[in-house]
């Protein structure tokens, strides 16, 4: 019997998934390689957060704060640009913003606590870094600048 060349082909196809899958079964789940090496817990210093927060909402939290504010994780952590989070201090409280995000986060949720009912609007977003911040280190204190106001209409004639 002769074997065709879309049989060899086939043959050649089957043999290199089969190598693929017996290489596969040897690597790290992909979520391990990709994981950064944040600190696990038990978390050391929390002073908001719950002591035991989840390893993705304090990420998440994480994030957000990075993305409100426009910066990075060396703004108010102690570690270097570039380096692997690994190396970084995340406890350490020797940066100041770290001190003020606290406070900023206190005054935050005294505002929602006081002034919002989540009862009466459950999972509705109240206010947040980003309501003032909106991506900036200092928070807006007047609405963005508009084009100049117009001269107010003129009465018609009375004809």
């Amino acid at each position: 019997m002769r074997v065709g060349l879309p049989a060899v082909a086939l043959m050649a196809a089957a043999a290199c998934f089969g190598v693929s899958v017996a290489v596969a079964q040897d690597l790290p789940p992909p979520s391990a390689a990709l994981q950064p090496q944040f600190a696990v817990p038990p978390y050391k210093n929390l002073k908001i957060f719950p002591k035991d927060i989840s390893r993705a909402d304090l990420i998440f939290n994480m994030k957000f704060f990075s993305q409100s504010l426009g910066v990075r994780c060396t703004y108010c952590h102690v570690g270097v640009e570039g380096q692997p989070l690994s190396t970084y201090d995340f406890a350490s409280d020797a940066k100041e913003h770290k001190l003020k995000a606290r406070k900023m986060l206190a005054m935050a949720h005294k505002i929602n606590s006081e002034n919002f009912d989540d009862a009466e609007d459950p999972g509705v977003l109240k206010v947040t870094c980003f309501t003032c911040h909106r991506g900036s280190t200092k928070p807006l204190t007047a609405p963005p600048a508009a084009a100049p106001p117009t001269s107010a209409p003129s009465k018609p004639a009375n004809s």
